[in-house]
């Protein structure tokens, strides 16, 4: 009998693994009905769903690996980076979805939620002040009007599967929806920026160097505090305080 594994578990979620099936349990239905859409619409491969029992969602694995962890070194040749590059695009040109998505919130939302969470992580003593500062400043880069695309959301290292160079799935479609195409590079290269210029290779498009650090900056400052809460570290070399400290 195949051993369950638990892939990530806090209190809002789990998702655990038994043998070639993941079961996400989720206490809010609303993420997985997005992630249920989002791989329904979405032009790049993404997991077989097995089949759905609220609060469960069952889905089969994806064959391939990942470049790495946010936690760990990257593998992976220029070539498989530019083609995990150009599945992005792929997804960025896809007609837009009909929900927002965490990664579409307005900019006047997003000033006000990283402004609270910048003063919060002073006041608490979480992050030094100069760090934070400095940080809210490369920020201001990301707030500025875009044109929406199709976004994953949540677009990690670790939810994008290739064989060689080829992209054989890319998972975890909760925050799925309309936002700002640049968020997505900007997470997917978080903590391993050194390979961005073979994404952009298949990407195959100019963009803005300074927004993708600006959401990367952005992105790291939100999450600090939550990854805390749900038991995560973000001190862990090169994690989300080792990005912030690049920026100094």
């Amino acid at each position: 009998m195949d051993e369950v594994e638990v892939v990530v578990a806090h209190y809002e979620r789990a998702t655990l693994r038994v043998g070639d099936v993941f079961l996400k349990v989720d206490t809010d239905q609303a993420r997985i009905d997005v992630e249920v859409e989002a791989m329904s619409l979405v032009p790049v491969p993404t997991p077989k769903i097995l089949w759905r029992k609220p609060p469960v969602l069952a889905i089969a694995a994806v064959p391939g690996t990942t470049l790495g962890r946010l936690r760990g070194p990257s593998t992976g040749s220029p070539a498989a980076w530019a083609a995990a590059g150009a599945a992005i695009r792929k997804l960025h040109e896809a007609p837009l979805p009909p929900m927002p998505g965490r990664a579409g919130r307005s900019i006047a939302a997003l000033v006000a939620e990283l402004d609270d969470e910048c003063e919060s992580l002073v006041k608490n003593g979480v992050l030094p002040a100069d760090l934070v500062t400095r940080n809210r400043q490369v920020a201001e880069g990301a707030l500025r009007p875009w044109t929406p695309a199709f976004t994953h959301g949540d677009l990690q290292i670790a939810h994008v599967f290739l064989d060689g160079d080829k992209v054989t799935g890319i998972i975890d479609w909760s925050e799925a929806g309309q936002g700002d195409a640049l968020y997505d590079l900007a997470t997917f290269t978080l903590g391993h920026e050194e390979h961005l210029d073979d994404v952009l290779a298949g990407y195959g498009t100019d963009v803005d160097l300074d927004v993708i650090h600006a959401w990367s900056s952005l992105r790291s400052l939100l999450a600090v505090r939550s990854l805390i809460d749900h038991g995560f570290d973000p001190f862990t070399p090169g994690c989300e305080v080792d990005v912030l400290r690049s920026r100094m």
